[in-house]
């Protein structure tokens, strides 16, 4: 956080000097008028203090270190101002020969036939070494540093060797290249040590004998060390006489941890988070923490009783408590936590409740409990007085999901009721939401929806098998069946008649019937049911037999995974809830005051708007659109229209289910009002997936069936582009050698694939993803396969698709061009598809501003004129992008009423 504030410092003082040329002007003026006042004899004393000082200080601290054997800082130091000096050199080189007029005026005084040093050599890489080696955490060294500083930049000024801009830019290059060097090599430890603990125990009045540090997190405990991470480590502490002490240490490296994640949920979420989400003080830790020891033992809770508090020198305090003994709640069995553990939980939060105390942390490693079944909190350090009944609230959804995760929704809920009573239990429902829990607790119910997902999986898997098994048994039995009933030498057709009135079939006929019509029959509806009369020759049984076969596997499929779906924890804690209070508020409060995803979308917008009215600012769009050509712009909305259509088809190639066309072709028409709203690549997936889902198909199949369009697509859309880049690359050439664009891309795909794999956590994430897919849509594909006239559909659907949209470009151009077209198929393939893979992978809604920017630049770089090009463009995205947004919401609208959507 210093290295970055550092270097904004300096781009601010930068731009100050560039643009704001009265002020540094004034200010030197200023300045050089009050110190000329100054005695002559200060001026020499205070040169001459400073130019020692300089050098002596330094010295001074490091020979201290060493005497400590602390030689690891004097390196880093060391290390910190070489490369101060270097960055110094660099950047008076870049004032002398680069820098704009109004910066070097700030920055450099004139001095005989030459100028001054825009940054002091030898003062930087002083103040690097210096903070490098941490004289600023030290009082007195620190009171040392600022009184040389300040000695030496009066002495500069007054002599006249540099400006004020010159004296803070030297200051911060030093400052900011100690920092930045310091997180490269990594900070020094400022732990303490075991004998420095024992020490300040001493100097507080305690004898101790031994120290041994206590694990914070049990084993198996998702999410614990990430966020238990500032909470100070543990020790248990043997004295001389009396008994043992519980010892919490709190350094600035625990300070810390987590800074960046409480920020966020500080800007993101809406007034539930802790006071404590910006870096506080070692001291101001310490109070909090005792502070609230204090509290929860004055509100009746049981908790850990504070004797003791001290400092560990300037990095570190201790706490002191006594020694509880107990095991956490998440270290007992199942069969330890009884009702007396579960009331006796719910107690201390009543009695905490009742004074307005928040926990904020009641996860299992909070809530110990002794041998003989007492319950204590602990953990206080990140709770709050004078607490709002939205934070209050939010500890019993807390509690109700850590009691819930370990002895079941209804014990937790039973417990809550015995001792909050109804009314503040059904208080908490609105909160019984991921947000509002813990970290830990969130990253536990991730892992048990991904164990239920995989059991309903499984079972899915086994149904299946079993339904195939079935099948499988049934034809073979059929097929017996059939071959016992045929005539024998004696029987005659005696025996088919008889076989024909044991079956139960109105004809003879039915005798006839094959093995296959048996198998259908035994598949459809099982062995007691009878199909259709089928006469001699009739092949129809035939041809229904795969989709009798298909229905029972669905419905086999169907009942397996009703049977194995389970009910998530927070569901179930709803249920136990409303089964006292049906009437209770269960609406989810809204908590997060901006999501990730809008944020981005705000400021990937707000970018797209920039650049792309810095693109079309020197253009004269009025003029340039009454002079188009409106027979271009007909047939260019002629093929926008026509995409929809495409796109139809598109979709319907991957859907072996029966949907009608009509009807899909209204959908894709909504989803030109749904991406307004949502990225491109979010809406209209999430569209059609509800749409077929509506119209019959599953919703597993119904996700399957878009994935298996979009991965088509997806493949269709590279395959596509590197043909017509190579294409492209060899219309100018006699030769078939690709264009540099092309090789360029390939070679960056072929690097990113290799950073991929060779990462372990990127591999791990990207093949995760990749099963996920391919587990749906693979089989998906298959049964597409077998349908030729459905495949053609699919691809004739996105190969028509790409086509409209080209044409739509390129009637376009010709709108704006006098009906000419400056560019071949080929190079404006390339420049769609490339813009719209932009637009597809922008987070903005309809990739807004990424698309139009993308398209023009491409069309300039291909030899398009400006004017035309962003005239063009801007047309294309009316007639795709905004024109639609009418009908798409009449759409919308009229297939929402109709149950389609």
């Amino acid at each position: 956080m210093r290295f970055l504030g550092g270097i904004l410092a300096i781009a601010v003082l930068l731009a100050i000097a560039a643009f704001a040329q009265g002020t540094t002007t004034g200010l030197e003026h200023d300045i050089s008028k009050g110190t000329e006042q100054a005695p002559v004899l200060l001026v020499k004393l205070a040169g001459l203090v400073s130019s020692i000082a300089v050098l002596l200080v330094p010295i001074a601290f490091a020979i201290e270190r060493l005497i400590k054997r602390d030689g690891l800082r004097i390196a880093d130091g060391v290390l910190a101002a070489v490369l101060a000096h270097g960055i110094t050199l660099a950047t008076d080189l870049w004032v002398a020969q680069a820098a704009p007029d109004s910066i070097q005026e700030a920055l450099t005084r004139a001095q005989g036939s030459g100028l001054t040093d825009p940054v002091h050599g030898y003062l930087a890489p002083v103040i690097a070494y210096m903070t490098a080696v941490g004289m600023a955490r030290r009082p007195r060294w620190r009171v040392v540093l600022w009184v040389v500083l300040l000695l030496d930049a009066f002495a500069m000024l007054v002599a006249g060797y540099t400006t004020p801009f010159s004296i803070i830019l030297t200051v911060l290059l030093g400052w900011t290249v100690a920092y930045g060097t310091l997180y490269a090599v990594g900070s020094p430890n400022v732990r303490p040590t075991g004998q420095t603990l024992l020490a300040g125990l001493r100097h507080v009045g305690f004898r101790p004998v031994t120290a041994m540090r206590t694990e914070d997190v049990p084993d198996g405990t998702d999410g614990g060390p990430a966020e238990q991470g500032d909470r100070g480590r543990r020790y248990l502490v043997t004295l001389e006489d009396g008994p043992p002490l519980d010892v919490t240490v709190v350094d600035r490296e625990q300070q810390a941890h987590g800074f960046f994640y409480r920020l966020w949920r500080r800007l993101t979420l809406r007034s539930i988070t802790t006071r404590r989400s910006s870096l506080q003080s070692l001291r101001q830790a310490l109070e909090q923490e005792a502070l609230l020891a204090y509290a929860a033992i004055a509100a009746g809770a049981n908790a850990p009783k504070l004797i003791a508090t001290s400092e560990l020198g300037p990095d570190a305090v201790i706490l002191v408590y006594e020694h509880l003994g107990g095991r956490s709640l998440d270290a007992l069995e199942g069969t330890e936590i009884t009702d007396a553990v579960v009331r006796g939980a719910w107690r201390q939060v009543k009695a905490l409740q009742s004074r307005r105390i928040a926990h904020r942390r009641l996860t299992g490693d909070a809530i110990l409990v002794d041998r003989s079944g007492k319950v204590i909190l602990t953990d206080l350090r990140g709770g709050e007085i004078a607490a709002g009944d939205l934070v209050l609230r939010m500890d019993v959804a807390q509690l109700l999901v850590t009691m819930g995760l370990r002895v079941g929704a209804e014990r937790a809920v039973s417990g809550a009721l015995e001792v909050l009573g109804p009314d503040a239990v059904a208080d908490c429902l609105p909160l019984l939401q991921p947000i509002a829990l813990s970290r830990s607790t969130r990253a536990t119910l991730r892992r048990l929806a991904r164990e239920r997902g995989e059991r309903e999986r499984e079972a899915v898997l086994e149904a299946s098998a079993a339904a195939r098994r079935a099948r499988a048994e049934a034809s073979a039995q059929a097929n017996g069946t059939a071959g016992n009933t045929k005539p024998g030498p004696d029987t005659g057709t005696d025996a088919g008649t008889d076989t024909d009135r044991a079956a139960g079939a109105p004809e003879a006929g039915a005798a006839h019937r094959g093995p296959e019509d048996s198998r259908t029959t035994a598949a459809a509806s099982g062995p007691p049911a009878v199909t259709a009369p089928a006469g001699p020759g009739t092949d129809q049984p035939a041809k229904s037999a795969p989709h009798a076969e298909r229905r029972a596997d669905k419905r086999a499929v169907e009942e397996a995974l009703d049977a194995a779906r389970e009910e998530d924890l927070l569901t179930q804690i709803r249920h136990q809830v409303l089964l006292i209070r049906p009437q209770a508020p269960v609406e989810p409060v809204r908590l997060e005051r901006i999501r990730p995803r809008t944020l981005v979308s705000l400021i990937a917008g707000a970018v797209a708007a920039y650049f792309l009215l810095s693109q079309i600012a020197g253009n004269n769009l009025g003029a340039d659109f009454s002079s188009a050509h409106w027979v271009w712009v007909a047939v260019a909305a002629a093929f926008s229209a026509l995409s929809y259509v495409a796109a139809a088809m598109s979709l319907l190639g991957f859907v072996p289910e029966r949907v009608p066309f009509p009807r899909t072709v209204l959908a894709q028409v909504a989803g030109s009002f749904v991406k307004i709203v949502a990225p491109a690549a979010v809406g209209g997936v999430a569209l059609n997936t509800r749409f077929l889902q509506r119209s019959g198909v599953r919703p597993g199949l119904a996700v399957a069936s878009v994935g298996a369009a979009q991965l088509f697509g997806l493949g269709a859309h590279i395959l596509l582009l590197l043909t017509f880049g190579y294409l492209t690359g060899t219309e100018k050439t006699p030769s078939l050698s690709p264009s540099r664009t092309v090789i360029a891309g390939l070679l960056t795909v072929a690097v990113l694939v290799l950073v991929v794999t060779a990462i372990p956590f990127l591999r791990k994430f990207v093949s995760t993803r990749l099963r996920s897919l391919f587990a749906g849509v693979v089989p998906r594909m298959l049964d597409v396969l077998q349908r030729p006239v459905k495949l053609l559909t699919g691809i004739g659907g996105q190969l028509l698709l790409t086509f409209a949209f080209v044409m739509c470009l390129d009637a376009s151009i010709r709108a704006f061009n006098d009906g000419h077209q400056p560019l071949s198929y080929a190079s404006l393939a390339v420049v769609f598809l490339a813009g719209n893979a932009l637009g597809s992978a922008a987070p903005t809604p309809g990739g807004v501003g990424a698309v139009e920017g993308a398209l023009i630049l491409g069309l300039i770089a291909a030899g398009v004129p400006k004017d035309v090009a962003t005239a063009s463009v801007l047309l294309y995205r009316i007639l795709t992008l905004w024109l639609p947004v009418l009908p798409g919401w009449l759409a919308f609208s009229s297939l929402s009423r109709k149950g389609s959507l």
